[in-house]
């Protein structure tokens, strides 16, 4: 029975991994029009800050999450690790966006190397206060909880 799980686990571990570094490679900012006209990128280009997504998705979480009174203490520690990981991510690719002409292939992949292993790090480290979190809801705060984070939608129009 062991061997026919770890027939499955690899092979699906196998392609989670591929599929993330696809996704690394498809997502990145390639433009390769840009390359070859040798013109500059616009400097219009606005991104939040990953303090300030944060920010914004821990009011539109604790609203549609309805965290009781008893839930704030576990809350706090969950929103305490979202905003240090947000804060770890915003000083990580502060340096990218200030070498980000000079860099070559190479470097940038390592770049994106450094930001995908700062994911895991930081999924390690939200992993258990959101599960602390998560085990002291009632059984509809877990469902809409469920619904959040497998369809990313929240808030208002997704309660009934």
């Amino acid at each position: 029975m062991k061997q026919k799980a770890y027939q499955v686990v690899f092979p699906v571990t196998l392609v989670v991994v591929m599929v993330a570094f696809l996704s690394i490679i498809f997502f990145a900012d390639v433009n390769p029009s840009f390359a070859a006209s040798g013109s500059k990128k616009s400097s219009t280009v606005h991104r939040d800050s990953a303090v300030d997504h944060t920010e914004a998705r821990i009011k539109q979480l604790q609203g549609a999450l309805k965290i009781t009174d008893a839930q704030k203490e576990l809350w706090n520690n969950l929103t305490q690790v979202m905003r240090e990981n947000a804060k770890d991510m915003d000083d990580l690719t502060k340096d990218r966006t200030e070498n980000s002409m000079t860099m070559n292939a190479v470097e940038q992949m390592k770049f994106r190397s450094q930001i995908a292993e700062a994911h895991l790090n930081q999924m390690k480290k939200f992993i258990p206060p959101f599960e602390a979190l998560y085990n002291s809801m009632s059984d509809q705060q877990k469902k809409n909880t469920d619904t959040i984070f497998l369809t990313g939608r929240h808030g208002k129009h997704m309660m009934k």
